[in-house]
C-alpha cells in the first residue's frame, strides 16, 4: 500500500511550497501563499485520517484529499498566471502533486 510514501511526498510538497512562499513577494505571502500552505496542511490531515480510519471509512476521506489536491493545482496555476513565483520551483512543485494524484487514486481504487 502507498500510505506511508503518499504522505511522505505531501510533506515533501509542503516543504516546497514552504520554501517557494519565502521567495514571494510579501503580499502574495500572506495572501496565496498561506492559504496554500493551510490547503496542504489539510491534505495531509486527510490523508492521515485516512491511513487511520477502518477501510470502510477511507474512501470518503480520500475523496476529500482528491479534492483538495485540485485545489492546491489550481492555486499553483494561479502562481504562474500571475507570475508570482519562480515557474520552474512551480513546475518541479506541480510534478510532485502529480505523482501524489497518482498515488492516491491508486489508494483510492484500492478500497472501493
Amino acid at each position: 500500500m502507498t500510505t506511508f510514501s503518499i504522505i511522505n511526498k505531501s510533506y515533501e510538497l509542503l516543504k516546497m511550497i514552504i520554501l517557494l512562499n519565502t521567495h514571494c513577494e510579501k503580499p502574495w505571502r500572506f495572501s496565496l501563499g498561506v492559504k496554500l500552505e493551510q490547503m496542504v496542511y489539510d491534505l495531509i490531515t486527510g490523508l492521515i485520517m485516512a491511513k487511520n480510519a477502518p477501510k470502510a471509512m477511507k474512501a470518503p476521506y480520500l475523496l476529500k484529499a482528491d479534492s483538495q489536491l485540485e485545489v492546491i493545482q489550481l492555486t499553483l496555476r494561479l502562481y504562474v498566471d500571475l507570475d508570482v513565483a519562480n515557474k520552474t520551483q512551480i513546475f518541479q512543485i506541480n510534478a510532485v502533486t502529480q505523482d501524489i494524484g497518482n498515488m492516491l487514486g491508486g489508494w483510492l481504487r484500492s478500497v472501493q
